[in-house]
């Protein structure tokens, strides 16, 4: 076989492979253009159904004995405060006593240290309400200062707020932003001329709740608010369709 042959021969091949190489690029690139990728939202206001109310008090004295008694007078007198408001005795929780030994440091008239003096026992013991009376524990809990009117130094913590059906809700928020994605989807599709396929690919995102109409921002792993008795629960899905 003549080179010149040869050489058209080899020119040829290289033009088909070549040419199927472009084609096959094209191919590519119209199979990645027939996708729509959306992104559906869908919120939802809820309330809460569980508070759960936290409570310290304590007391100091030279003696433990005495320490003790007096606290024990104090539980004694918040729990039967807590439960002349309503609050069921199921519904209290009293933990065990704290005990702490103190000392105040003696120093001398240039500030420096001589010594520690011993300056009593003090006795801390706390309470924690848990309740499905969401308004009235709140309402009790903005009401705790006849406890200190009384000589109790009754130290209240603000409620937090849950929902036990945490669960229906995220469900429910997920077929609400399905729905979105592919609605928005098909418009998309229908503005393009085309009709929308099967679905390729669907990412669930952060489930986030916030405080109703509170301007908190959202979180990379999801915000969980716990101070506001009313909420917005959010949800986000990230669908990949097929443009036919």
């Amino acid at each position: 076989m003549k080179p010149s042959i040869i050489t058209a021969v080899i020119v040829g091949l290289c033009a088909i492979i070549a040419f199927a190489l472009i084609g096959n690029a094209y191919k590519y690139r119209s199979k990645t253009m027939e996708t729509i990728v959306v992104t559906g939202l869908s919120e939802k206001d809820f309330n809460s159904d569980l508070i759960v109310w936290n409570g310290s008090y304590s007391r100091k004295s030279f003696d433990l004995k005495e320490a003790y008694s007096t606290l024990k007078a104090d539980e004694n007198a918040i729990r039967s405060y807590l439960l002349k408001k309503g609050i069921a005795a199921g519904n209290l929780q009293f933990s065990a006593v704290t005990i702490n030994k103190e000392f105040s440091q003696q120093t001398n008239a240039n500030g420096q240290y001589l010594s520690q003096q011993f300056s009593g026992y003090n006795l801390t013991q706390s309470v924690k309400i848990e309740s499905a009376e969401v308004e009235k524990v709140d309402k009790i809990s903005r009401e705790v200062g006849e406890l200190i009117q009384s000589g109790i130094e009754f130290n209240s913590s603000a409620p937090m707020f849950y929902n036990t059906k945490l669960n229906e809700v995220k469900m429910e928020l997920l077929g609400k932003a399905s729905a979105d994605a592919r609605a928005r989807a098909e418009t998309i599709a229908k503005n393009a001329g085309s009709s929308l396929g099967e679905l390729k690919k669907a990412t669930m995102g952060i489930f986030q709740i916030t405080g109703k109409n509170s301007n908190e921002d959202y979180s990379y792993g999801g915000a969980f608010n716990t101070s506001n008795k009313n909420k917005t629960g959010s949800i986000t899905i990230k669908m990949e369709f097929r443009a036919d």
